[in-house]
């Protein structure tokens, strides 16, 4: 099995109509073959994130891509989203697993190794995201962790981990080195042209063929 690919929207990212707009790059990153799409607008009121999530899930029907929603559990279930991605203050993934259809994927964030212990242990998680492991841009404030400390954590779980924090597709073999499962970024997926993702997807899920220690 491949790495998993992890889009993180940002919608002040796309210019002009940013719903349209970003629902756009939704359904090209899907065509491109990313794995999973976390809606991250955690400032729209209730309403138009479940539109946009609704909008969303339309637009990665016939793929492999899950529409996920960042920790709005209601607006999730309300929009018919595939899942929900909490952030590491949020509540207990086992509360969530328990009102949640079987099929529902949830994941969390962690930025400690007995973060991750800890939640893997309380249960209710198909996968973690584990950053800033590197320089972000998306998150200028925060110290970089580095590989050895993505290494602690992935080795501490036996979930999935996704490595977040300044990848981009070179980075992705330095990652997989740390034993990620795969990257969740919102710039390398922002930053580029939309008839580029597919070319993105490619480079990061070829260079988790050749793990290795860049820096």
């Amino acid at each position: 099995m491949g790495p998993v690919i992890c889009m993180i929207t940002d919608r002040r990212r796309p210019g002009g109509d940013w719903e349209s707009g970003l629902v756009e790059r939704i359904a090209a990153a899907a065509r491109a073959g990313v794995h999973l799409i976390q809606i991250r607008e955690r400032d729209l009121d209730a309403r138009a994130l479940a539109r946009l999530v609704e909008r969303g899930v339309a637009a990665v029907r016939g793929t492999g891509a899950r529409i996920l929603v960042n920790d709005r559990v209601d607006v999730a279930l309300a929009a018919g989203a595939h899942g929900v991605h909490l952030r590491g203050d949020s509540m207990a993934a086992s509360r969530v697993r328990a009102v949640v259809p079987p099929a529902f994927v949830i994941g969390r964030s962690v930025h400690a190794r007995g973060e991750a212990e800890r939640v893997t242990a309380d249960g209710g998680l198909d996968y973690l995201v584990y950053g800033t492991v590197f320089e972000s841009g998306s998150k200028p404030e925060a110290c970089p962790a580095g590989l050895a400390a993505l290494a602690e954590v992935t080795a501490a779980t036996a979930l999935p981990v996704l490595a977040v924090g300044g990848v981009t597709a070179e980075r992705a073999a330095e990652v997989a080195w740390g034993g990620a499962a795969g990257i969740a970024a919102i710039g390398l997926f922002a930053g580029c042209p939309i008839g580029g993702l597919q070319v993105v997807v490619r480079q990061a899920t070829l260079a988790f063929d050749t793990p290795g220690r860049v820096s």
